[in-house]
This record gives structure tokens, sequence and C-alpha cells, in this order.
């Protein structure tokens, strides 16, 4: 019925290990109900693997733009050795696992209001959890935002299950060639110093909490 957190971290970590031909899913079953209406399936994906993508037969051009974005984004990030996902989505952000089952992820954005952004995203199933890390990452703001040199969005999203920790910058897909270059450089350049301060605490605080 559920995914401990062992089982999550091994499929996360023969997603890593197995070649392109192999992929493994972790789905939970669950059945929902509005009403009056009889119970029906619903079947959540709890783990998949970074390079999974759908195919989509009727993907747009923009949709096109942002799967080209972040393909040059993860291929540069892979040459850095940041990580090991091989294929883009067509959508305006990407997530790359932080571990700790895929509770954590650091991420990339566009927004379409003009504003990129590169953040670490905190979404158990267990939104108390969440707020407890995000509460326990906010008790050492003013550490985290030294060792970045940066003024951090601190996005507890309290009518939300997940809470958002990020940076922005201005860029949209709708940028010229070079506008998007620069926005993709930037991200280049801050989603590893986010994984240098970030690694460290979170390998501290949210496996403590997965303990308890």
């Amino acid at each position: 019925k559920e995914f401990r957190d062992e089982h999550r971290q091994a499929l996360e970590l023969l997603n890593q290990r197995t070649g392109e031909d192999t992929e493994f899913f972790g789905v939970v079953i669950e059945l929902w109900k509005i009403g009056n209406s009889h119970p029906a399936p619903h079947f959540k994906m709890v783990v998949v693997p970074n390079e999974w993508k759908k195919t989509f037969p009727t993907e747009t051009a923009r949709s096109r733009r942002y799967r080209e974005f972040f393909q040059e984004l993860i291929d540069s990030l892979r040459d850095l050795g940041f990580t090991n996902a091989r294929k883009a989505q067509p959508f305006n952000f990407y997530h790359f696992s932080a571990g700790h089952a895929q509770r954590v992820q650091y991420g990339a954005r566009l927004m379409t209001g003009g504003e990129a952004k590169v953040e670490i995203y905190i979404d158990s199933k267990d939104k108390d959890w969440n707020k407890s890390l995000f509460d326990k990452l906010m008790e050492h703001r003013d550490h985290i935002e030294s060792e970045l040199s940066e003024s951090l969005e601190w996005e507890r999203q309290d009518s939300w299950r997940y809470s958002r920790i990020s940076i922005s910058h201005k860029g949209s897909i709708d940028d010229n060639p070079e506008k998007l270059k620069e926005t993709r450089d930037w991200m280049i350049e801050k989603l590893p110093d986010f994984k240098r301060v970030f690694d460290p605490m979170l390998d501290e605080l949210a496996i403590i909490k997965v303990k308890e």
C-alpha cells in the first residue's frame, strides 16, 4: 500500500545505475471518492526516473522551446557531475533529485511572468514533514544566505502541501537566444551552489526526521 523510504531509495539507486533501456517506477494505488460516487482507482507515481519522458504527440511550439531549453541545461549540468539526468520534458520546470526518497528536489523553473527561478522544492506526501523540514532550514537562514551570498525567497506555503526556497532572475522562454543563454548560464551557476550549501544540511535534518 505504501513505499517506505528504503524502498524509494532503492528504486532511485537502480535508476541511477541501470542503462537507458531499464527504468524503475514506484506506484501507489489509491481509492478516490467524490460525494456519493463509487470509489475509483487513482495511480500515484512516487518514484520515476529522472530521465523519464512521456511521449507528447501534440507537443506545441512553446513546449518544444521549454524542452530544448532544459535539455541544454541538463546536458551542461551532467558534464559538471551535478546530475545523471538525460532527457528534458516539455514543461516550464525541471527537478533534480536531492535524495531523501524524492521528498526534496533541486529545481529550475521559468515562470509565466517572466521570472526564472532556482529552488529547493520540499514535497513529500506528508505536509507536516514538509513544513517541519522547512522550519528547520529556516532556523539556519542567516548561515545559508551567507554561504550563498544571496537573499532567498522563503515560501512556506501554509495553504499547500509543498514548501520552497528560491532565488529569482529575470528571464522568459520568449526571450531571444542570447538572453536565454544568459538565464541558462545563471541556472548552471546557481544549482551547484544550492547543492553545495543545502546537501550537508539535508543529510542531517531530513534523515533525522525520517528516523523519528
